[in-house]
């Protein structure tokens, strides 16, 4: 009968303290679900501020590079700049007398 008296005791001094306690674990439950509730939504907005930011980069450089295209059939080419100061240099004195920089 004593070991019967003593486990019924322990049993519930034990009982008694974890119920005291146990509104904790539902509060770290639910804590836990508005945490990863958080993230996801973090998450979906930091994708999709990723994706406009790929968006904008991806027209940038369709703008730049089609605005280069146009800038450079307008100047000259580079083997005639690269023809012209061959002569230049490889002549002695230049027909007009000066010698480039």
């Amino acid at each position: 009968m004593s070991t019967y008296t003593d486990a019924m005791n322990k049993f519930t001094k034990s009982a008694t303290a974890f119920m005291e306690h146990v509104h904790l674990l539902t509060e770290a439950r639910d804590a836990y679900q508005m945490a990863m509730t958080a993230s996801a939504s973090l998450r979906h907005s930091l994708d999709a501020g990723n994706q406009a930011l790929r968006s904008l980069m991806t027209q940038m450089e369709q703008v730049v590079n089609a605005h280069l295209g146009e800038a450079s059939l307008e100047r000259k080419k580079p083997e005639a700049l690269k023809v012209e100061a061959i002569r230049t240099n490889s002549d002695s004195t230049p027909p007009d007398g000066k010698f480039l920089p």
